[in-house]
């Protein structure tokens, strides 16, 4: 692991999104709470949360960190996209904490295990649906800050 004790203590905060593409009805069923294995959004909100807390023990040499705060949220712009068009939940999350590392990686995590829920609750009835786009888009409070 990274030595970060003489690093400053200081408020960070982490922005991350990402995206799952489906076909329409897909998601009409989600919308409408019609999926077999249950309500598919806040599912996914409690499995992404879960797996920040967890980050420390899932990525190796990630530090263990006590967050302040992580918040899991969904957009769907279109409930009917056009003909032939695919449809997409785009998943964002913000982890905050007061330390003296970052928290880029919880709210990675927490995207990518928000939409590995989704999947996996929604896979008998899509086989083709793509996770993506994940990414960190915003961190503040250390050194290096990035906006996007």
């Amino acid at each position: 692991m990274v030595d970060v004790g003489d690093k400053p203590v200081a408020a960070r905060r982490a922005v991350a999104e990402g995206s799952v593409t489906m076909q329409p009805a897909t998601l009409r069923a989600i919308a409408e709470q019609h999926v077999p294995k249950g309500e598919v959004l806040n599912t996914a909100r409690i499995a992404g949360i879960m797996a920040a807390k967890r980050c420390g023990e899932l990525i190796p040499l990630c530090h263990p960190l006590p967050l302040e705060s992580v918040e899991v949220d969904f957009d769907i712009p279109d409930l009917e996209p056009a003909e032939g068009e695919p449809a997409k939940i785009y998943i964002r999350a913000i982890a905050g904490i007061t330390a003296k590392t970052g928290v880029e990686m919880e709210a990675l995590t927490a995207v990518s295990v928000a939409a590995l829920t989704i999947y996996d609750m929604c896979k008998a009835i899509d086989k083709t649906m793509v996770i993506g786009e994940i990414r960190v888009v915003s961190k503040t409070g250390g050194k290096s800050e990035l906006n996007r």
